[in-house]
Order: structure tokens, then sequence, then C-alpha cells
């Protein structure tokens, strides 16, 4: 009896995958752009294999260029989802979100990133365009610094908030017959909790 959690093994890389990266982008971009027919995009890029001399076994055939298709329509699909489902996130939750409820979102979006590369790395076939790679790096940039900007906000909102209340310790300490010094040793005490 099989296990379910054996591991995946490794197909075999297709043609389209050990294209050289010139000819790929090429192929991608063409696959992005919707004037193109798929009949129209495989006769152009089997003809830049005959030139650039990489032989006829190297030649895509036409289930080999509609599975690609359909595996980067799909990554696109799911990349799109997330930026919608982001985004719908945030209108209903503010445009600049804080505390709890930023932290929530940044780590659900690091969550899927992370799965999409994992699932990327894991399949032979499915390969991420280098357009949808820079979105991702870019996303991932924006979230580590939204992050960033999340901690510092709160920090800063800690600090104020020591601020005050180590000059009501201090008024009071005093008012109470405190030396200065004790009142100021108090003060000091708080602020230096939340350095």
């Amino acid at each position: 009896m099989m296990q379910d959690n054996q591991p995946k093994k490794r197909g075999k890389a297709s043609k389209i995958d050990l294209l050289p990266e010139a000819l790929k982008k090429e192929l991608d971009a063409l696959l992005r752009d919707k004037s193109y027919s798929q009949a129209d995009i495989l006769a152009a890029i089997n003809e830049r294999i005959s030139e650039q001399g990489l032989g006829d076994e190297k030649k895509i055939s036409r289930s080999g260029l509609s599975r690609y298709s359909m595996e980067m329509e799909a990554v696109g699909a799911e990349v799109r989802a997330m930026r919608e489902a982001t985004e719908a996130w945030v209108a209903q939750f503010g445009e600049k979100p804080t505390g709890e409820t930023a932290q929530l979102l940044l780590e659900m979006l690091r969550t899927q990133h992370f799965k999409l590369l994992m699932q990327a790395n894991a399949d032979p076939d499915m390969v991420l365009d280098a357009k949808t790679i820079n979105a991702l790096a870019l996303a991932l940039q924006r979230l580590e610094s939204a992050a960033m900007l999340t901690m510092k906000r709160e920090k800063e909102i800690k600090k104020a908030f020591a601020e005050e209340a180590a000059e009501e310790i201090e008024k009071t300490a005093l008012m109470q017959g405190a030396t200065a010094e004790g009142a100021k040793l108090f003060r000091e005490t708080l602020l230096g909790m939340v350095q």
C-alpha cells in the first residue's frame, strides 16, 4: 500500500524548460500577448529554434506549448487572485493597517508567496516568467518595508505613551514627597523599559 506522504518524483525537464533563456523569454512574451494564436506562436518559436541551429529535436510540439501555456495562465491567475484578495483585505481593514491586523495580513501574504515559489520549485514543468518573479520580489520587498514601518510605528506609540506616563509618575512622586532625584529615577526607569 502506497503512503500519501511519499515525495513526488521530479519529472523530465520539458523542451520549453531547456530552451535558451532569451528564447524562453520571447516565448513567454508571445504567450502574454493575446493577439497571437498558439499556432502562430508555435510556428514563430520553432522557426527561431531553426534559426539558432538548435536542431529539429529541440522544436516544441503543439501539446507541449498548450500544456506550458495552461500552466503559465494558472500561475498568472493565482497571482491575480492573490492581488485581488490583498486589495480586498486592505480595503476592509483600511489603507494603513496597524497592530495585529497588519501583522496577520503580512504573514498571510508571506505564506502565499512562499507556497507559490515552493510549488514552482517542486514542479519542473512550472516555470515562473520574469515578470511574475519581479512582481513577487517587489511584493516581498514591500511586505518587509510595511512590517518595518508597522514595528517602527508601534515603537513610537509605546515611547510616546511611556513619556506621558513617566511625566505623570514624576509629578505624582514629587507631590507625594519624593525627592527630585527619586522622582527622576522613577521616570528614567519607566522610560528605560520601552527603549
